[in-house]
């Protein structure tokens, strides 16, 4: 089964779980209790934490991550395990409801060996981990994040969604 974040990340063939964490959560939670799918794959855009992607390169991961900003400056903690990894060297993606919009800071997250944002990823990780579903997922990037990570999100995101449509044809995901 696909599914992407909805808003404006809707696919003819995914269902769409809600943006952020905890619509996402929720609503594939409804979906896996109704009808149990054998596989995942969530597809969406991603924001980069480092030039090492290019705009429109196509990212497959099974990690993800839920680290803040506050962490990376040591102004906070956190009692629950906050990585989920389903392959060994998989691109760690982190979620969080906000973007990252300084540079300077979300370089820190190349520290944990995370690279990309996408606000839904990690609950869609620990959903399947709680039902024993099998999950991947499947990214383009559309932004640095950086000051003009909203702006580029906006200028970018129909080639993107594309390009990404290309990518699921080109693997035989989709037809």
């Amino acid at each position: 089964m696909l599914i992407s974040a909805g808003n404006n990340e809707t696919f003819k063939f995914a269902h769409p779980i809600g943006v952020g964490l905890i619509d996402s959560a929720i609503n594939l939670t409804k979906l896996c209790l109704l009808d149990r799918p054998e596989f995942l794959i969530f597809i969406g855009s991603a924001g980069s934490y480092s030039k090492e992607f290019e705009i429109f390169d196509i990212i497959e991961s099974f990690s993800a991550s839920n680290v803040e900003l506050s962490f990376l400056e040591n102004n906070s903690y956190t009692p629950i395990d906050n990585v989920v990894s389903l392959k060994e060297n998989s691109i760690i993606v982190n979620s969080s409801n906000y973007i990252s919009t300084n540079f300077d800071l979300s370089q820190k997250f190349k520290n944990f060996n995370i690279k990309l944002e996408n606000m839904e990823f990690f609950s869609v990780l620990k959903v399947a981990q709680e039902f024993e579903i099998s999950v991947k997922g499947i990214f383009v990037v559309t932004n640095y994040t950086d000051k003009n990570a909203h702006n580029d999100f906006i200028k970018n995101h129909n080639q993107a969604m594309e390009k990404l449509t290309g990518y699921l044809l080109e693997k035989g995901i989709i037809k």
